[in-house]
């Protein structure tokens, strides 16, 4: 009953000392709204595997609800919901209106990753091609692959194991086709590419860009940085880049591939597991979208942006999770009008964490871990908040939303799952009140 928490339960142990460089580099945390104090250094880690005992003592709710009283007064946590519950027994510990739907921020993404890896096969790679049309045009069709990189061959890239542009021309090198012009096929996503609550000054402030089926680097002006601006034409700056790499100068055009025309190169995206380990380890709003068109696709749904976020919750009602008051408007939580109850969250990682779902299994290992790794590297310091190293868990923030959902290990040897979300005061405030809260699940005992 055990077998799969033994394995799972990663923890990370800390070590003393700064952490610079690259490293820190790929591991930034979600963007926040101004005023957020400036990063500090991360720490430095040395990973152990420390295996749950199947002896651990059993928590109670009145343990917990003792164990979280004090944290809980915090008024800098302003309206917080939230729920605590066992993953071995499946029963709820701690609970404060936790079925209210609230503003889930980026915690809308354990929806997506949960319902994609219940309905899709977890090594399933998109791939993108280039066919070969009338008067030496070149059609790059797209297929969904916001990881689609620009780098070349040999260099680093922001998303894993990309498919690679360099490649792409170098199959059209040795087609033999003459190859005069580029042109882009987007016809595979429908609707509109941005969702109509979502703010355009995001493009620039590299949150999102516009949802085609074609991008490279995820839209990102500068493909390694994170935070990058994007484009507002995702497709076309991909052509350009394909263009670019065959030496080509002439304008890149957009079309519709015609049936039957011969490929000519394609390249294969990293497994939907790698996917759906970026998308929630850098928040990744685009890779979101995509993710959630692709479940629509492949599920009979409509390929777009509130396609994708119909089919998360159709698939997850599906498997048999309660989302009658959940509402998604898209599959990143970009959007304010998204509601989900903690309620939800909470049972989807403790179905991740306990026995049953083994298809949810590899959503544990896409968790950033506290003060170690991702979004959760700069929080849970050790001089002020415990958890450091044995939470594990998704981030969230929007302006005047910070939610938290995740697993954490406690003194005892248990397994905890839980979900938070805080509303209505700063996240630079709400943040480490959030942590506090979490921090002594781990300090829990929680027998009495």
């Amino acid at each position: 009953m055990l077998r799969w928490i033994l394995i799972v339960v990663l923890v990370m142990v800390l070590v003393a000392g700064a952490g610079v460089g690259w490293w820190l580099y790929q591991n930034r945390a979600d963007p926040v709204p101004p005023g957020t104090p400036a990063r500090p250094a991360a720490a430095s880690l040395d990973p152990a595997i420390v295996p749950v005992s199947p002896n651990a003592p059993v928590p109670t709710a009145a343990g917990v609800a003792k164990q979280l009283a004090k944290p809980l007064k915090d008024p800098a946590l302003g309206k917080l919901t939230g729920q605590v519950s066992d993953p071995l027994t499946g029963k709820v510990l701690w609970s404060q209106g936790a079925d209210e739907p609230r503003v889930p921020a980026s915690n809308a993404k354990i929806l997506t990753a949960s319902a994609v890896l219940l309905a899709l096969p977890h090594d399933s790679r998109v791939s993108t091609e280039v066919v070969f049309g009338a008067n030496g045009e070149a059609i790059l069709v797209g297929a969904g692959d916001p990881t689609l990189t620009s780098t070349p061959a040999g260099e680093p890239s922001f998303y894993s194991s990309p498919g690679r542009i360099s490649d792409l021309a170098e199959q059209i090198k040795r087609s033999g086709r003459h190859v005069t012009s580029i042109a882009v096929d987007t016809s595979l996503f429908t609707g509109p590419t941005m969702q109509k609550t979502w703010d355009r000054r995001d493009i620039e402030g590299g949150d999102i860009t516009p949802i085609e089926s074609l991008m490279v680097d995820g839209g990102r002006l500068k493909p390694n940085d994170e935070y990058s601006p994007r484009t507002d034409q995702p497709a076309l700056a991909a052509g350009r880049a394909l263009a670019e790499a065959l030496g080509l100068n002439s304008p890149v055009a957009e079309t519709t591939a015609p049936s039957g025309a011969p490929v000519i190169a394609s390249v294969k995206s990293a497994p939907l597991t790698v996917r759906v380990g970026d998308m929630m380890r850098y928040s990744d709003n685009v890779l979101a979208e995509s993710l959630g068109i692709e479940l629509a696709e492949a599920t009979g749904g409509e390929p777009s942006i509130s396609g994708g976020a119909q089919a998360v919750l159709k698939t997850l009602r599906t498997n048999g999770f309660d989302v009658g008051d959940a509402t998604l408007v898209d599959s990143s939580g970009l959007s304010y009008s998204d509601r989900v109850p903690a309620s939800l969250l909470d049972e989807l990682m403790s179905a991740a964490a306990g026995n049953g779902r083994p298809k949810l299994r590899s959503l544990l290992d896409s968790l950033p871990v506290a003060h170690g790794t991702g979004t959760l590297a700069d929080r849970f310091f050790p001089a002020s908040t415990d958890g450091a190293g044995w939470v594990r868990g998704k981030t969230g923030t929007l302006t005047g939303v910070s939610s938290l959902t995740g697993t954490v290990q406690t003194v005892d040897g248990r397994v905890l799952a839980f979900a938070m979300i805080s509303g209505g005061t700063s996240p630079a405030d709400a943040r480490p009140a959030v942590d506090a809260v979490v921090g002594a699940l781990r300090d829990c005992g929680c027998r009495g």
